[in-house]
């Protein structure tokens, strides 16, 4: 690739001397030094400031997520106080120590959600009583019997 011969800002001749002033770019020293090293970086810096600036406005005009809800089934042994983070560090027990929670029996039987699935197949997810659905189906006929909802292991 040939060099330029002219400068291209002025059009002033560019004297050459030797093959490390192409490094330089197609500009004379005048020009070179009145648009700075960065001169042709010029357009590429206002880009990148322009699309950091709309990210940064497309981040604070986003709204804010909304509130986590967490449901839990009726029968459902936990309480529904609020826990504090701080207080259960502290008076962190063994789990057999606690009396309020009890651990299900391996004589306990387990209950399916028995709903039709789009497959039109009983729904194999396990929930806590007979006749309860699972999140997904809630308020949804069973497919089966209650007596083939029981998983006995």
């Amino acid at each position: 690739m040939q060099a330029a011969n002219f400068c291209v800002q002025c059009g002033e001749r560019l004297a050459r001397k030797g093959w490390r002033v192409r490094l330089r770019g197609n500009r004379c020293t005048d020009c070179a030094q009145r648009f700075g090293a960065f001169g042709p970086l010029r357009p590429l810096i206002v880009l990148a400031v322009i699309a950091l600036a709309g990210f940064a406005v497309g981040r604070y005009m986003q709204p804010a997520p909304p509130p986590l809800i967490i449901q839990r089934a009726a029968n459902s042994p936990l309480s529904d106080a609020a826990v504090n983070p701080d207080e259960s560090r502290r008076s962190a027990k063994p789990l057999a120590s606690n009396t309020n929670v009890e651990l299900p029996a391996a004589d306990e039987a387990v209950y399916i959600c028995g709903a039709r699935t789009q497959k039109g197949t009983p729904c194999r997810r396990r929930v806590h009583a007979a006749g309860e659905r699972c999140f997904q189906h809630k308020g949804m006929p069973s497919l089966v019997p209650l007596s083939k909802l029981v998983i006995r292991p």
